[in-house]
């Protein structure tokens, strides 16, 4: 099993979830990891777009099975080696829902959030005053709609972490990096300092981060990140066909 990723959210997803399913006792095959260079553009090569045609990171290769997409990634996991993280039957059905939360509204309003906090400085202050409202009030909206729902739970669904807390929390976490307070959500707060914690959760970050950078970057790193991410989100670097 391969799996290509970057220290990123969505890849961080995915070895935490590898991670957790070591720590639950799961009998788990050789996973070779293999760092993908996003500022390089390694993501647009040949290689990669034949196992993942969308050329994002991660993808996951088991076989002859090409898994591209984090959440579907933690979703065929789950399937494949049965755990708490996943249960089967009916009680999937409360958490499905939450991956899919995360997919659609957590990672690409954070994201974006941060592209015009961190990664556009070449954008006139102007042009970025509405995007940076609008995601801004968006990403306090769904932080809203995480405390409601771990009011009186450990875990997004229940008394056990699943694939929803893994696939929400890489992006939540960062919460400082993107500008968003969320202080003010003390079940958030809460649940991000007891996710942390769980060893797996911890050798899952640490995946192309140095230990002593894991929850406190460096300047360099915060540096380094910083022109990757006005790289990758510059107009003139984006593609309009494969």
């Amino acid at each position: 099993m391969d799996l290509w990723t970057a220290a990123t959210p969505n890849g961080w997803k995915v070895t935490i979830m590898v991670e957790e399913l070591i720590e639950a006792g799961i009998d788990m095959p050789e996973l070779k990891l293999r760092n993908i260079s996003l500022i390089d553009g390694e993501q647009f090569s040949e290689e990669f777009t034949r196992h993942n045609p969308n050329q994002k990171i991660p993808v996951l290769i088991d076989g002859d099975v090409d898994i591209m997409e984090s959440c579907a990634i933690l979703q065929y996991l789950g399937e494949k080696y049965p755990s708490d993280l996943f249960p089967q039957g009916e009680k999937r059905w409360e958490i499905l829902p939450w991956l899919y939360w995360q997919a659609a509204n957590v990672g690409p309003i954070f994201g974006n959030r941060l592209s015009y906090t961190r990664y556009m400085d070449d954008v006139d202050d102007a042009a970025k005053a509405h995007p940076l409202e609008r995601f801004l009030k968006e990403a306090r909206r769904l932080a809203s709609v995480l405390n409601h729902r771990l009011e009186g739970r450990d875990y997004v669904c229940g008394d056990n972490l699943t694939i929803a807390d893994i696939a929400i929390y890489p992006w939540v976490r960062g919460w400082k990096w993107s500008k968003i307070n969320m202080t003010d959500q003390p079940n958030v707060m809460a649940w991000i300092d007891r996710v942390r914690a769980r060893p797996a959760v911890g050798r899952g970050l640490a995946y192309g981060m140095p230990k002593e950078e894991i929850d406190q970057w460096s300047a360099e790193r915060k540096a380094e990140y910083a022109k990757n991410g006005a790289t990758i989100a510059d107009n003139k670097t984006l593609r309009t066909e494969s």
